[in-house]
């Protein structure tokens, strides 16, 4: 199939503070209580993101890991629900738990939430500018949760270098940072960047070579706008030489022989950076029957209920390059 042409078109973005409000082509907040405007009132100790794959497939999953964890504010992503399907599947449950919920989300395809106990004001969903491909893509949610601007986002995957997907992964980073220039001073954007950092993000950087995540516009896009907003990426500042990934491919055993990529990522104004106690990849659950293909990442404020436990939780076994250079010894 040829690639699809790139059309340029802006979504609709406008505050939402209705309970069971939907709005086609927006965000929708769900809620069985009202929690509009506490947000000031109320700190965000324990922040997340999760690429959950699929939020039908990973319904006893998420729940059972929201009772564990206890995160105040969770940001996923690749829902693959409308927002109908969402309240359906996820409503009653999360609200239950206290959880307050913005979604943008479409059938089958990507999707964002935000989750939050700490109130979730001003919501918009999408990102003015951006690009659709051909149409507007659900990628984008922002909420501000306990003070805090929470950006919940799923950068398009790129595809492959030098592809119509690709240049239209280029163009949303822009936009993204165009949008993110008129944020407030505490803010933090969590979700599937789609791109490692560096080298040190990826098990093996020859095993990319050609390969999108790693090329040198894609991370220089990553380096400016976390440069041009003074953003932090809490994980790497707290662990700044230790092997850390968050994704491993199904296939091959890649996650068993800790073959992985650091592509989820939390990156914070200085507001908030200075706030972090703690700051690890949940790597329990990426195991077991039925995961994810990507672990969750949490960061705790100025507490850490569980302790500073990372970078990975718990770390692997025997990591492939370790086995490795055990051989060559």
């Amino acid at each position: 199939m040829p690639p699809m042409p790139i059309r340029l078109t802006t979504p609709t973005t406008r505050p939402i503070h209705s309970a069971w409000e939907v709005v086609n082509g927006s965000a929708a907040i769900t809620t069985g209580r009202r929690l509009s405007g506490c947000a000031a009132s109320v700190r965000v100790v324990r922040i997340t993101t999760w690429n959950v794959n699929s939020a039908k497939q990973r319904v006893p999953r998420l729940l059972a890991w929201l009772d564990e964890r206890r995160p105040d504010v969770v940001c996923l992503q690749e829902t693959k629900l409308t927002d109908d399907a969402f309240d359906e599947l996820l409503g009653e449950e999360l609200t239950a738990r206290g959880y307050t919920v913005a979604r943008h989300g479409e059938a089958a395809w990507n999707g964002v939430a935000i989750l939050s106990r700490v109130g979730l004001d001003d919501v918009a969903a999408g990102v003015p500018g951006a690009p659709g491909f051909p149409h507007q893509e659900a990628r984008a949610v922002s909420a501000t949760c306990g003070g805090i601007r929470v950006v919940s986002v799923y950068v398009p995957n790129g595809r492959a270098p030098d592809s119509e997907h690709y240049r239209y992964k280029l163009v949303w980073l822009a936009a993204l940072q165009a949008m993110l220039g008129d944020a407030p001073r505490e803010v933090i954007v969590c979700g599937d960047m789609n791109i490692a950092p560096a080298d040190n993000d990826v098990f093996d950087p020859k095993a990319y070579i050609g390969q999108t995540h790693v090329t040198p516009p894609e991370r220089a896009a990553l380096a400016e706008l976390q440069a041009g907003l003074g953003l932090h990426d809490l994980v790497r500042e707290h662990w700044p030489t230790e092997r850390v990934f968050t994704y491993w491919d199904y296939r091959a055993g890649m996650f068993h022989r800790d073959l992985g990529m650091r592509i989820d990522l939390l990156l914070a104004t200085s507001a908030v950076a200075s706030r972090v106690r703690a700051a690890w990849v949940d790597r329990q659950a990426r195991k077991g029957k039925g995961p994810s293909d990507h672990a969750p990442v949490i960061v705790d404020l100025d507490e850490a209920p569980d302790g500073d436990i990372g970078p990975v939780v718990p770390p692997p076994s025997a990591p492939a390059a370790a086995k490795r250079a055990s051989a060559r010894g």
